[in-house]
Order: structure tokens, then sequence, then C-alpha cells
């Protein structure tokens, strides 16, 4: 079958790379997304295991569609009693850009009916209840043609199940897991978050670094479909418990100045199963000495941005103050998340590679600073910073 993993922009190589380290080689890759060859486990491996995608879909049709007679005789022709069993719940949610069919609410109505009068014909009914299993389906039209898929996952991959209280300004989940991927970090190397707020960034380099699913302590919304077994789900989180290691081998640190967000990240830190891999600290990252640090690691941070009204020149004396503090930290690569367009020139120096994601809707760019490589054999580069 064909599966999707979509992504926010600028994240598809992170994805696109998970997938091939969990086995799946036939892909394409195209902005915001990645569809990928699998059978039916990979739909329960891909959600319990993909830490930067943002949802694992199941593509049941794509075909070029001008107008709505089209549209309803294309998606009446899929199969969709091999997906659908007779009570299921089917939603059809959907969008359209620069496609002749532009009113979505349409667009669903001709799916919605079209997929009803293909499951008259199969289960041999007029009417059904739908208080069965959910099955999300979106039809997606772009440059008229469209793409119909069916939602896995339910809430998005970003909710693990750890981050129940939120603090001022969140990062994602999945997004904190791609600032990881793309560093050089990896768990024999000492990392740094001098701006934790809720602990988000530690946490999941702590998932990361001990090999843990990030998704193996929710449900998704195929746990209840037919056409992946009960016993799919099993094997798939057996083998993620087998994989799972005991302990890193250096500290993560993180800090804030804010004793409010550092009890916020403590907890989730305990919900998350990792709070004995994490050391958090009421304190500005100026107070930090060479003692607390290793010779080598990766600071990671998403500081301010100084978005709000007068909160830009603290912004900007806290970069100037960071990149005075990095100076200090001759052997560290040092990564920072921001939307601030001079943050090179207040920082004090010019980045190595930069990379243009987005946190939420804003624009943001991925500054990072290239310490040197570790001595030791053990303490080798990420190789996903290649990133």
């Amino acid at each position: 079958m064909q599966l999707i993993a979509t992504t926010t922009f600028g994240l598809e190589a992170v994805v696109s790379r998970e997938l091939k380290q969990l086995g799946y080689e036939k892909q394409t890759t195209e902005d915001g997304k990645v569809t990928f060859e699998a059978d039916a486990t990979a739909i329960a491996r891909a959600n319990l295991w993909l830490r930067s995608a943002e949802r694992v879909l199941v593509q049941v049709g794509q075909f070029e569609a001008r107008d709505f007679g089209e549209l309803f005789d294309r998606t009446n022709a899929l199969p969709w009693e091999e997906w659908l069993p007779e009570n299921a719940y089917f939603p059809v949610r959907g969008r359209s850009v620069r496609s002749q069919l532009h009113s979505t609410p349409d667009c669903q109505a001709i799916v919605k009916k079209a997929i009803v009068e293909r499951l008259k014909q199969r289960y041999q009914k007029v009417w059904f209840q739908e208080n069965g299993p959910t099955f999300t389906i979106e039809v997606s039209l772009l440059k008229d043609r469209a793409t119909l898929t069916i939602d896995t996952t339910g809430p998005g991959l970003h909710k693990r199940g750890y981050r129940k209280l939120v603090g001022e300004a969140p990062l994602k989940e999945t997004l904190a897991a791609a600032l990881i991927q793309l560093s050089y970090w990896n768990s024999s190397r000492m990392l740094l978050d001098p701006f934790c707020g809720s602990g988000t960034i530690p946490i999941e380099a702590a998932l990361l670094g001990r090999k843990l699913a990030p998704g193996l302590h929710r449900t998704f919304a195929s746990e209840e479909w037919p056409i992946v077994p009960r016993e799919v789900w099993e094997q798939a989180r057996d083998e993620a418990r087998s994989v799972a290691l005991p302990k890193l081998d250096a500290p993560i640190v993180g800090s804030d100045s804010d004793p409010n967000a550092i009890k916020l990240a403590k907890h989730h830190a305990l919900e998350a199963g990792v709070a004995a891999d994490l050391r958090f600290e009421h304190r500005d990252f100026a107070q930090i000495s060479g003692p607390d640090l290793l010779p080598y690691g990766c600071l990671i941070a998403n500081p301010p941005y100084g978005e709000r009204l007068g909160e830009l020149d603290e912004a900007e004396a806290l970069y100037a103050r960071l990149g005075a503090f990095c100076n200090r930290l001759n052997a560290w690569s040092v990564y920072v998340l921001t939307s601030h367009k001079e943050f090179e020139r207040l920082f004090g120096q010019a980045s190595d590679r930069r990379r243009k994601l987005f946190n939420g809707r804003i624009e943001c760019t991925y500054y990072q600073f290239q310490g040197p490589r570790p001595p030791s054999a053990t303490q080798t580069t990420n190789s996903e910073g290649s990133a």
C-alpha cells in the first residue's frame, strides 16, 4: 500500500531518513510529505516511531479531477470497502489549492456521497449508522490533481502524551525532535538547552538517545481498524520495548530563568519516563560555568524571538549575551532556532549552516555553528547532522 508521512515545511529530509531507518526505502519526497511503500504493519510501526512527522495517512487513490462529475466517478471507483467496515464513521475533510474545484465544502460532499454509493453496493444497504471506528478521509486538490487519504493517526504525532500542561510559547514535540536530529548530538555527548521552557528539547533528546519510541504510550485511530489486526500493534510495541536502552552516556541539562517553567519541565520528564536522564536547573544560562560542562557537547535552543510588542529589545540583548556565552564553549556545537533576521549579527558570529523552518506559523531560521569532532571514537558525530 501507499502510505504518506506528512511533515511541516523543511523537515521532509528528516522524516525520510527516519523512514529509511525503519526499513522503508521505497519512497518519494515532496513539499510537506514523504510517500512510501509498505504493508499494514508499517501503519503501526510508523505511528509508534516517527519523531518529526505530523501524521501517517493511507493513500487510497490519486487522479485528475477538473469537474464534480469526474471527482465523483473516480472516487466511487476506488475500493473503499477494503478499508471501511459497514459501521465505519468516516468524516470527510478537504482542501484545494490552485484547482478548478475550489469549493472545499462541495468537494467534501461529493467525495462523501461517492463513498456512500460505493458502500451501498458492497454491503447491500441504503443507510449506515457510522457508529464504529473512525476513518477520517481527506480530499486534497493541488493543481487539479486529487489525492484521497485516510488518517491512521488521530490526534497529531506531536501529542506524545507526556505534555498535559503547557507553558508560554511551547515548542511542538515534533519540531524539537527534528532540531535534535539536525544537530551533531548523540547520546555520548552532553546536551544543554539554556531556554528549556517546559522541557521539550531535553525530553525529546532523552527519548531519542535511549531509543524510546515516542508513540509507545498513546493510542491511534487505526488501532480500531479491522485491516490492522491487534496482534500487529502488540508486535510493534513489543519490538519498541525490546530495543530501548536503559540509560544515556552523557548528561542532558535544561535551564531556564523562569521557576514555573522548570516545574513544568520536571513534571513532563516524569510523565515521559526520562526524569532520571535529565537535569533541570532554575538559573540564567550565564551562570553556567566551565566545571558544569563537559569538553564536548551540543547547545540546542529555541530562545525568545521578541515577536511581541516591547520584547524585541530584550530578545536582542539576550542574543548578544548568548553569543558571549557560546564563545567560551570552544569545542561545542551550537544550534539556535529564531525568527529574528539579524540573529547572527547580534550573536557575533556567522553560522556554518542555515535551514528555513516553521515554528507553527512563524518563519524561522535554524542557525548551526559546528564545533570540532570529539577525539574519542565513541563520540562520533550523529550522522543525522548532515541533513
